[in-house]
């Protein structure tokens, strides 16, 4: 029955500000905001959006936001009410430990440590791309086999066809993010701000000038024939498009891991993640339908960069290098953001006592988790550096859609067993939207295709396997308890 073991929620609460695992506070609910879509707005918004057109859903991709936008309301909602109650490091781990108990938790934590290291993957090699695309405006040119991975195939101007090395760009932007991730969480902040601004003008310029380059005929037909393969077009091929691009969602989960460096966590966690999540929504939205309408989405089959591409149909030369430079500014954010989230779930389970006690360790200058940063600044850039952006894309959506469910459910359960706590945020329309967000997250889980399906299996199998040679025997909750029986 230790398998179930739950850690109350006072001592979650009281744990978070005990001396050596102590963050330090500094983010307000402008900050958490900005956090928020420095996370959302993204790979998601200008890579997927494109693979997702081209491959599943045609013109219709507009409709699978509107799908993933829905599942993450929910999703939002729930997060936003266990955050008030428990404002702790950790997110849906946190969450997991106090509904359902340990086994869960290391379930869950272990599943979100993939979705993180994935999304940070996918967002560096879109980054890659954009990178080579702006430099080659300069004259300047990166090798095409050192910015693609050995799965890439590489066409050659002399004609010939080659396969990628290593993607060295994105390599180096983890290295780079991870160092400054190190050195603080204010100086980490304060740079994503600045980003964010710079995005959020971008992206409102590509619409307000995309619009009036819209060929009506590009969204002829709106939702392609289904090819006779689910989720190849049709309506099976706009619920896979929704359950690839919920992706680009994820950010707002993020906001939830830093609530241990929050001013007010009860207060501004909520106004976070709620705040980020409709600007982004709207955003997508319109972003998704400006560009399928200038761009056939025949034309983005295999392009990681289609938004420069649809940018290219313009003919203002500085729209093109504004663009390009705020896309890559806006990756640069979002990697920030999931290598700060992957590395405070690893610090709360190692806290726990279900990970080395190296990974939560603090630096005493910098009060970070620095250990934990650079354990991911090697797998993350391994990534990075030798897979494809489509299978990471896929990776990533699954293990989110699967904390989102656990989460939805945490809510139902802690409503009652803990019904008096106090929560600064309840999720409206008890216990509908947690049902309901159940549901939508499974049938896009379902939408997904069997080879990701594999790989989160596989991936939970070797958790399992740490969890009962190591973490169950060193978990500080499951020692108390001995000592009691004792």
């Amino acid at each position: 029955m230790n398998l179930f073991i739950k850690k109350p929620i006072h001592q979650l609460i009281e744990s978070a500000d005990g001396g050596e695992y102590r963050l330090k506070r500094s983010l307000g609910a402008l900050n958490l905001v900005s956090l928020g879509i420095g996370a959302i707005i993204g790979a998601g918004l200008f890579s997927l959006t494109g693979i997702a057109a081209a491959e599943n859903a045609g013109p219709a991709v507009v409709l699978s936001f509107m799908v993933a936008a829905v599942g993450c309301a929910f999703a939002g909602m729930c997060y936003s009410e266990l955050a008030s109650m428990i404002p702790v490091a950790g997110s849906a781990y946190t969450y997991a430990y106090a509904t359902m108990g340990e086994f869960f938790a290391w379930i869950i934590g272990w599943d979100l440590v993939l979705e993180y290291a994935v999304a940070s993957s996918v967002v560096a090699v879109s980054w890659s791309r954009y990178v080579g695309s702006f430099l080659q405006d300069l004259g300047i040119h990166i090798p095409a086999r050192l910015a693609a991975c050995p799965f890439d195939v590489i066409h050659l101007p002399d004609g010939s066809v080659t396969h990628g090395l290593v993607n060295v760009p994105a390599v180096c932007i983890i290295i780079l993010i991870s160092i400054l991730l190190m050195v603080g969480i204010k100086e980490s902040a304060s740079v994503n701000d600045v980003i964010v601004v710079i995005k959020l003008l971008v992206v409102l310029t590509f619409i307000a000038v995309g619009v009036h380059y819209i060929k009506p005929g590009n969204y002829v037909p709106f939702i392609p024939s289904n090819t006779g393969t689910f989720g190849e077009f049709g309506f099976s091929g706009i619920m896979r498009a929704a359950g690839i691009i919920f992706f680009a969602y994820i950010g707002f989960d993020t906001v939830s891991t830093a609530a241990q460096e929050a001013h007010h966590p009860s207060r501004d966690i909520p106004r976070g993640i709620i705040g980020s999540l409709i600007l982004c929504t709207v955003l997508y939205i319109l972003f998704a339908l400006v560009l399928t309408g200038m761009l056939n989405y025949k034309l983005m089959r295999g392009d990681a960069a289609p938004v420069a591409t649809a940018i290219n149909l313009t003919p203002f030369p500085w729209l093109h290098v504004l663009i390009k430079l705020g896309i890559i500014g806006g990756f640069t954010s979002v990697i920030l953001v999931m290598l700060l989230g992957q590395s405070r779930i690893f610090y709360a389970m190692s806290r726990d006592g279900l990970l080395p006690k190296i990974f939560s360790d603090i630096h005493p200058q910098w009060r970070t988790p620095w250990r934990s940063n650079i354990l991911f600044m090697f797998f993350v850039s391994f990534f990075a550096g030798f897979f494809p952006i489509s299978k990471l894309g896929n990776m990533t959506s699954i293990g989110t859609l699967l904390a989102f469910i656990i989460v939805c459910a945490g809510v139902m359960i802690l409503r009652y067993t803990h019904p008096d706590t106090p929560r600064a945020y309840r999720c409206p329309c008890f216990p509908q939207f947690p049902i309901l967000g159940i549901l939508v997250c499974l049938a896009m889980m379902t939408s997904l295709d069997g080879e990701t399906w594999w790989r989160l299996v596989i991936w939970l199998i070797i958790g399992l396997i740490i969890y009962f040679t190591y973490s169950r025997f060193n978990s500080h909750l499951c020692q108390k308890l001995k000592k009691k029986h004792h």
